[in-house]
């Protein structure tokens, strides 16, 4: 069975996930059955078709698992959020479109990856100028204390989730340069060329927590630098020591940026009454951990969950972005949530597998630090619900409800596969055997 074959029978579990959570959830709604349900499953299914014809065309030889599990995760995304709100179920639907649209843009304007290390540098400076958007005056948007998006009318856009890719790109491209001095020199004897990136990243995501205040994009950006230094490297050295500098950093604006400081006491104390009562306190915390304990091991079922309260409004707050794997855990359980977990790992390990069938140093890097991003910012919203670290406004990839995490997703996605591609195309033919 070819590759692309595999990927079109790994579509058949995203048509009866739509099929089954729409009508677990209609069995709930029996006066709100309408047409439009029909709609989105079909829209859903055949935006997916669609896509897999074009990787077919354009890319034969690439990773047959990674587009199937994004839709999975796209398609779970949908059901939840038509449990949560029809409306926003629909926009999502339109939204999803949009990313196909800009994935097979990516694919086809970028025909060789290797071309982005001839603008590294313009990348660098257009990733950090995404980040600092937020805080000009008049586009920049302010979410419970930080300044994570830009608007113009209507429409709102989170310029960190491009922002770290770009970044990724440059360090990917920089490292695949550098290494051989990284991987021989003593840090001691290194210069400040070749520690330069080190420092500048180290600084972006200090800045990211003094004035544009997003301690989870600050997490993501550095943790995906560490992990393509590493895989650059293999030396620990450095790593702990940019780890230790994040860590030392974050402590102390922790300490001295209220926003920073107000999270981290309402992740150490979500059950203190005064934190719990006071406007941007624990209550979110508190909220979405009540509800994961809620639903148990099984869960309550689709749409059986308590989430509006009688007088309108969400019980649970931000359901439909921050609080959505607590809503997922809440009506499916414990095993449920751990099945999306599982999900969200074959993708970051397909990612991984794409690094290391990678001929070129540069392709290695950046499928590993994309890789490493996606694994991260999956770590940070379900890390900040469950209380393992302070929460976060990052959105779960694929499945929180939002134009600009859906468009970053589908670009890092092709990314991804431009280099399986390439990988896949060489060594399967070298060998004449198949590739998995």
């Amino acid at each position: 069975m070819s590759a692309r074959t595999r990927e079109l029978f790994g579509l058949i579990p995203v048509s009866l996930l739509v099929t089954a959570g729409f009508t677990a959830v209609l069995l709930t709604r029996q006066r709100e059955t309408h047409t439009a349900t029909i709609t989105y499953g079909l829209l859903f299914l055949g935006a997916c078709v669609l896509g897999h014809i074009f990787i077919r065309a354009r890319l034969p030889h690439a990773d047959p698992y990674l587009f199937p599990l994004a839709a999975v995760l796209s398609a779970f995304g949908l059901v939840m959020l038509y449990r949560i709100d029809p409306t926003l179920a629909l926009k999502q639907a339109w939204i999803f479109v949009l990313g196909l649209v800009v994935f097979c843009a990516t694919v086809v304007f970028l025909r060789d990856y290797r071309k982005l290390e001839q603008y590294r540098y313009t990348i660098a400076v257009i990733g950090i100028g995404l980040l600092l958007l937020p805080r000009v005056p008049g586009i920049g948007r302010v979410s419970n204390g930080a300044y994570l998006s830009i608007g113009i009318g209507p429409i709102q856009f989170q310029t960190a989730e491009l922002s770290k890719i770009a970044i990724i790109i440059f360090l990917a491209s920089y490292l695949s340069e550098t290494r051989d001095v990284l991987v021989r020199g003593r840090v001691p004897h290194l210069s400040m060329k070749h520690l330069g990136p080190l420092l500048l990243i180290w600084g972006a995501s200090m800045l990211e927590l003094v004035i544009i205040r997003d301690l989870g994009s600050a997490v993501i950006f550095f943790g995906g630098f560490l992990a393509v230094l590493y895989v650059a490297t293999a030396r620990v050295s450095l790593v702990a020591g940019g780890l230790a500098m994040f860590v030392l950093g974050a402590a102390f604006i922790s300490s001295h940026v209220s926003h920073v400081h107000d999270r981290v006491e309402a992740w150490l104390h979500p059950f203190e009454t005064k934190l719990y009562n006071s406007p941007g306190g624990s209550y979110q915390v508190a909220q979405g951990l009540f509800a994961q304990a809620d639903g148990g091991l099984f869960g309550q079922g689709f749409g059986q969950a308590f989430l509006k309260l009688p007088g309108g409004g969400f019980i649970l707050p931000a359901p439909h972005t921050d609080l959505i794997y607590a809503v997922i855990t809440d009506e499916l359980g414990l095993f449920g949530a751990c099945a999306l977990l599982v999900v969200c790992l074959l993708i970051v390990e397909r990612g991984f597998k794409t690094a290391t069938l990678a001929t070129d140093g540069f392709g290695k890097l950046l499928a590993a630090g994309l890789s490493a991003v996606f694994a991260l910012q999956v770590f940070v919203i379900v890390g900040g619900v469950t209380q393992t670290i302070p929460l976060t406004g990052v959105t779960l990839p694929f499945i929180s409800y939002g134009g600009s995490s859906i468009v970053a997703n589908f670009f890092l996605l092709a990314l991804l596969l431009i280099v399986s591609d390439r990988a896949r195309r060489v060594p399967g033919e070298a060998r004449g055997g198949l590739v998995l």
